[in-house]
C-alpha cells in the first residue's frame, strides 16, 4: 500500500493520500487544501484518483474537496449528518482567515459500518460522532492503521466547542469505537504527529477511567 501524508492548510491539516500498489487507484482523505501538491504526489506515484473522503465538514478537512474534484472527476465522500455544517464554510473561513471555498456538494453519503474499497485494500467506516455530528474515521484492518480525523490525536481529542461539537459523544465514540481496536494499530490524527492505540489508551488523560 502506498500512503502519502500531507500536512495542508494553515492548520496543517493532515491529508492521507492512499494508493494500491497493484491497481494504481487512489483515495485522497480530507483534502483541505494545497491541492496542486495533492495532485503532484498522484502524478508522481502515478494513482488514478477514485474517492475523495471527509472525515467531518470543518473547512480546514474539506476546503479543496471541490477543487480536487474538478481536477479529477472523483466522487466526494461524507457522513450525512455534517451537511449542515457544509452550509457554514463562508463563516468558517472567516474564523480561521481562510478564503470561502464556495459550495461543496458530496456524491455519496458515508455510514456507519460501509466499506469503502482502493484497490484490493479495505477501509471500515466507524461513525465516532462527538467533535462534529457526522465525523467519521477510517479503519484499514488488514494494515492495522486508522485514519481518525478531528476525533483522537496523540495525546489529547478532539474540541468539543465548536458547532456540532459534544463532549459526552466523542467519549463515547472513543471509548466504545476507537478504543475496541487493537493496541497495536496505528492512529494518523487529523493534526500533528502520529500514535498508536496503544499508547493513547496507556497515556492519554481523556481515556483514562
Amino acid at each position: 500500500m502506498i500512503h502519502r501524508i500531507l500536512p495542508v492548510g494553515p492548520l496543517q491539516c493532515n491529508c492521507s493520500i492512499i494508493g494500491d500498489e497493484q491497481t494504481r487507484e487512489a483515495m485522497v482523505i480530507d483534502p483541505g487544501d494545497q491541492i496542486e501538491d495533492i495532485l503532484d504526489i498522484l502524478r508522481r506515484e502515478r494513482l488514478t484518483l477514485k474517492q475523495i473522503v471527509i472525515t467531518h465538514a470543518h473547512i480546514d478537512h474539506v476546503g479543496g474537496a471541490t477543487k480536487l474534484k474538478g481536477a479529477t472527476g472523483a466522487p466526494i465522500l461524507m457522513n450525512q449528518d455534517d451537511y449542515a455544517l457544509l452550509k457554514m464554510l463562508d463563516m468558517q473561513a472567516a474564523w480561521v482567515g481562510m478564503r470561502p471555498p464556495g459550495d461543496v456538494k458530496v456524491d455519496e453519503a458515508l455510514s456507519e459500518g460501509r466499506v469503502l474499497k482502493i484497490g484490493a485494500i479495505p477501509l471500515n467506516v466507524i461513525h465516532t460522532p462527538g467533535h462534529t455530528e457526522g465525523s467519521i474515521c477510517l479503519h484499514l484492518p488488514e494494515e492495522k492503521k486508522l485514519i481518525a480525523g478531528d476525533t483522537l490525536f496523540a495525546g489529547s481529542i478532539g474540541r468539543t466547542d465548536l458547532p456540532g461539537g459534544n463532549f459526552e459523544k466523542i467519549i463515547r465514540s472513543l471509548h466504545t469505537r476507537l478504543l475496541a481496536l487493537p493496541d497495536e494499530t496505528q492512529v494518523v490524527p487529523g493534526h500533528g504527529p502520529g500514535t498508536t492505540i496503544g499508547e493513547e489508551r496507556e497515556t492519554n488523560p481523556f481515556l483514562q477511567k
